[in-house]
């Protein structure tokens, strides 16, 4: 017997509508690439997101169309993730530290029919059009007549939408019409292409919305530093929507200056982003004896969160979670929030909780397995390959014919994990990155985090080195602060005084700058072809 309830399709312009109807007044604010702040409510952007559609149906744009965006954490781009969107076509948003090369090949990927750039980008549009024949349109994300000159005779954004009507009657799209799209940052290869559903959207916004999962809610202003083009900036702009928050993008301030200062003007109290700007913004509070204003809540992912973050960010008041997941997650995966009380203990205490990547958002469902495929208990100790399966996890990369799963259904991430009794799951490495020495596993991810505890370490990678008796020992990689005079012995004392004694570094080696990669991970495929004829000292 089926149940007799109405059949409504999932679609992103529900929240949109949603949004206009509860929260009209809200307010939206933006750091704006060519300079000042911008700021309007709901409902002023859902009249330009209107006028938006009407213009990209007269460009051409239709149902299934991928549509290009290269540009910070803006109002506009914000408007583009709804407009296209709810037209039945679809958002792509790329990440400009892809280079020229890696970007390109996404573009002509996907088939984009238009390009949106920011002026920063303008260059990087110019240099690639010439090998995308498929492209009609470019559009510069600006005022009327400040297009930069860079040869590509492209529209104004404000141009563009100015006079068009300010109501769109959106259809009524099956709710598996993609909407977004995003490339993995292609670390290992070419990136692969990842199409987001409406339907796998809206399911992951309801979820994120839940207590237990973000843990945010209408009373709080977001800021999300995240990229919009890193897996649709962890899915806050439908979130912050959904719930009625105030948003505020931060454009290209992403420095210390500029975040704090939208940080402290806004009255921010949660914030989303990966380590490396946490790192950057705490350094530079720090450095001018300044506070984070009314900021509560920090959720860090995209790496693991270091005890150095949790320490600092602590002293201040704010509290630090991670979340968990990847571009083929839509990303939600894990959140670590906290039991009542757990702010109550010291903070030795909490730590090794906090450093967990946390539980399974509902509908998540995860296993870890052996690299025979016999699955693991959850007893936090026993080790292997992370597998999930859910409604908004991929099933196949765009362009490939054959699915992305294993036989019996599960999407293999290449992390290793263990899950604890109480359900938490913890991250020990990338399958790539696990250092095997004399039959153990050695996390490079516990060697790092104990490293960026040092006062003088920026930045730390673990590589696992031959060794000819143990298959592979750890040398640790640092970037230290400049001028810095530590000696690498009594850093690889302090790295080894707070790990097992397996896993304790044979050698501390320096480098200029660890080089990482589009979305702030560490490149360690550079980092081992810069150390490929090194030797340990041990493996003499």
């Amino acid at each position: 017997m089926l149940g007799q309830m109405q059949q409504a399709p999932l679609l992103l312009t529900d929240i949109l509508r949603h949004a206009l109807r509860n929260s009209a007044n809200q307010e939206i604010v933006t750091r704006l690439v060519e300079g000042g702040i911008h700021r309007y409510t709901y409902r002023e952007a859902g009249e330009r997101i209107a006028q938006l559609a009407h213009a990209l149906v007269e460009m051409g744009i239709g149902e299934g169309d991928r549509v290009a965006v290269i540009g910070w954490n803006t109002h506009r781009q914000l408007e583009l993730y709804y407009a296209l969107a709810g037209i039945g076509a679809v958002c792509h948003t790329i990440n400009p530290r892809l280079g020229p090369e890696n970007a390109g090949y996404v573009m002509n990927h996907a088939g984009n029919k238009a390009v949106f750039y920011d002026a920063t980008f303008a260059p990087l549009a110019a240099g690639l059009a010439p090998h995308l024949p498929q492209v009609e349109n470019y559009v510069e994300l600006c005022p009327e007549g400040a297009q930069t000159q860079n040869g590509l005779d492209a529209k104004s954004y404000e141009a563009l939408i100015a006079g068009k009507p300010s109501e769109y009657e959106w259809p009524g799209l099956d709710e598996n019409t993609a909407c977004a799209m995003c490339y993995t940052s292609g670390t290992t290869g070419k990136p692969k292409g990842v199409l987001y559903s409406h339907r796998a959207l809206v399911l992951q916004t309801l979820v994120a919305s839940l207590p237990s999962s973000l843990g945010c809610g209408p009373d709080d202003v977001c800021l999300p530093v995240v990229p919009m083009f890193h897996v649709n900036a962890w899915g806050v702009p439908y979130t912050a929507l959904l719930l009625g928050m105030k948003l505020v993008l931060p454009g290209p301030g992403l420095d210390g200056k500029n975040l704090h200062e939208m940080i402290v003007e806004e009255d921010v109290t949660y914030a989303l982003g990966v380590p490396t700007v946490w790192l950057g913004l705490l350094a530079y509070v720090a450095e001018n004896n300044l506070d984070f204003g009314k900021l509560k809540y920090s959720l860090i992912g995209g790496s693991a969160l270091p005890e150095k973050i949790i320490r600092g960010y602590d002293a201040y008041g704010v509290r630090c979670r991670q979340g968990w997941g990847m571009t083929e997650m839509s990303p939600l995966g894990t959140v670590n929030v906290e039991e009542p009380g757990f702010y109550d203990r010291p903070i030795d205490e909490r730590i090794p909780e906090q450093v967990k990547q946390g539980k399974a958002v509902p509908f998540v469902d995860m296993r870890v397995v052996t690299p025979n495929g016999d699955r693991q208990p959850h007893d936090g100790e026993s080790e292997g390959h992370l597998q999930v399966r859910g409604p908004w996890i991929i099933d196949t990369y765009y362009g490939f014919e054959e699915n992305a799963l294993t036989e019996d259904g599960w999407f293999d991430t290449g992390d290793v994990a263990v899950i604890h009794p109480d359900g938490q799951m913890q991250i020990t490495d990338r399958a790539k990155d696990v250092i095997k020495s004399g039959g153990e596993w050695i996390s490079s991810i516990d060697i790092e985090n104990a490293a960026l505890n040092h006062p003088d370490v920026v930045q730390a990678a673990a590589l696992g080195m031959h060794h000819p008796k143990w298959d592979e020992r750890p040398l640790l990689v640092v970037q230290l602060k400049p001028g810095s005079s530590t000696d690498l012995s009594a850093i690889q004392s302090f790295v080894n005084e707070k790990l097992p004694k397996i896993s304790a570094v044979d050698d501390v080696q320096a480098v200029e700058e660890i080089p990482l990669g589009a979305t702030g991970k560490v490149l360690k495929t550079k980092l081992r072809e810069h150390f490929k004829d090194y030797k340990l000292p041990t493996a003499a």
